[in-house]
């Protein structure tokens, strides 16, 4: 029989647990271990301005940047990928650059490079993709059918609660797996994107008067594309006008550049304008929040955390983590744990989401299958507190977010699970099946097995 005082704590014995908490602090790694910033100063990485003007955008300045660091074999194959599969075109802000390979050596930069996760996903190359089935036979570019759903130009009614305002097409920076690629960003030798035709004006001025003789909605997303790269006049009036619609109560302002490019929140102007509409939504009792897009703990780094922290001071009501779960970037238990306790330990970012990502073209070599998402949802609980412990979602085309036990029937052979919704979206209304009908989703194939692998092979 053991006494008391003999049992040793678990915490003392962490080889026994799954996964062991590890305070990390954040750093900002240094931008001069690139060839092409070595004469950067602090003052300029801090700027907005220069970090917008310093995006990579094309391989010629990628090469420019990284000199001998990577070796031609990386080059041919990002070449190949943006010629043949790329569905986004290249644009990666210093910020975001800087956090891959953080670490790495100048004579293992490449390996280190293409094995990045950050990488994976901001620049990918063709040697990620999966090369049998790159793209499922059921994907699509607006996988998410937000276009059928417009109410207005850009006002996306799908949920009977809540709308989806993009307000611009572009981003500071473009995500290889970008579920609005149908719209969002350049066009590509694969995409040729589809395009917002009225004047910001106008298009805002048709999505309040939406709003207006629309009572039921409550909750406006405000997107893009990304916020940042609305000018801060312009965003703030729209702002404000939402607030004076007496039935808007809730106000989230989507931006990826939170992580990608936190110097442009952490401008006085941006700041000052931030606090004026967080004190009007504080009297008349909206709560305004931030959501942003966070795949990696890499890409938390101070200057993401005095961006987060700046927002709450001024009044912002919660910074909220909305990432998408990726094979390659952040598809295991030890890896969501670590950007989870990154995010809420150490940037007062809430952990909220984490996406399956979408049935778009040439995204398979990303997507994880239902089961997998199922597994790596169980594998994280416990750890978190629970208000900080992410869902992880299936975005159901024709349903909208779903707990991935959610689904009612799953054939395992064929990778179909099949899901049913409590409301219509806006294109339902009439629709008398809307309710009962049981809606697909697929898993890739690659995840399959060989009697799935051989009946999806028929089909195509």
């Amino acid at each position: 029989m053991t006494a008391l005082h003999d049992v040793v704590p678990a915490l003392e014995r962490p080889d026994l647990q799954p996964y062991t908490y590890v305070r990390r602090e954040l750093v900002e790694p240094d931008w001069r271990r690139f060839p092409g910033w070595r004469d950067v100063t602090e003052a300029q990485w801090r700027d907005a301005q220069w970090q917008r003007v310093n995006c990579v955008k094309n391989v010629k300045q990628l090469r420019a940047l990284m000199g001998d660091l990577l070796d031609e074999r990386f080059y041919d194959e990002l070449a190949a990928d943006q010629e043949n599969l790329a569905t986004m075109s290249m644009l990666v802000p210093p910020q975001m650059l800087n956090t891959m390979a953080p670490d790495a050596a100048p004579r293992d930069f490449t390996d280190a490079f293409l094995a990045d996760p950050v990488r994976r996903y901001m620049i990918p190359v063709r040697a990620d993709r999966d090369p049998d089935w790159p793209s499922h036979p059921h994907s699509s570019r607006d996988s998410l059918h937000e276009a059928e759903m417009w109410v207005e130009e850009g006002l996306t009614h799908r949920y009977p609660t809540k709308v989806l305002a993009e307000l611009v097409s572009t981003c500071p920076q473009y995500c290889g797996h970008c579920t609005r690629m149908d719209l969002v960003g350049n066009s590509t030798p694969q995409v040729q994107k589809q395009k917002l035709l009225l004047k910001p004006v106008d298009r805002q001025d048709r999505m309040i008067a939406y709003l207006k003789r629309t009572p039921g909605v409550r909750d406006v997303v405000v997107s893009g594309g990304d916020v940042a790269n609305v000018p801060w006049p312009q965003l703030e009036s729209f702002l404000m006008r939402l607030m004076d619609i007496d039935t808007v109560r809730d106000v989230r302002l989507a931006t990826k550049a939170l992580a990608g490019l936190p110097q442009h929140w952490l401008q006085p102007k941006v700041v000052e304008g931030l606090e004026r509409v967080a004190r009007t939504a504080g009297r008349r009792g909206v709560n305004l929040a931030i959501h942003t897009h966070v795949n990696h703990a890499q890409s938390v780094t101070p200057l993401v955390a005095e961006a987060a922290r700046t927002a709450l001071e001024v009044g912002v009501r919660d910074v909220r983590n909305q990432g998408v779960l990726m094979k390659g970037v952040n598809a295991t238990p030890d890896d969501l744990l670590d950007l989870c306790f990154a995010l809420q330990g150490e940037a007062n970012i809430l952990p909220y989401y984490f996406y399956m990502c979408d049935m778009i073209p040439n995204a398979e070599h990303w997507r994880v299958a239902v089961w997998e998402a199922q597994e790596l949802q169980h594998a994280i609980m416990g750890y978190l507190p629970g208000y900080a412990t992410p869902r992880i979602v299936c975005d159901v085309p024709y349903v909208g977010k779903r707990w991935v036990h959610q689904l009612a029937e799953y054939d395992r052979e064929l990778g179909i699970s099949y899901w049913t919704k409590n409301y219509r979206t806006g294109i339902e209304l009439e629709d008398p099946d809307a309710l009962d009908r049981r809606y697909p989703y697929y898993d890739p194939i690659s995840t399959l097995g060989e009697s799935g692998r051989r009946w999806w092979a028929d089909q195509d």
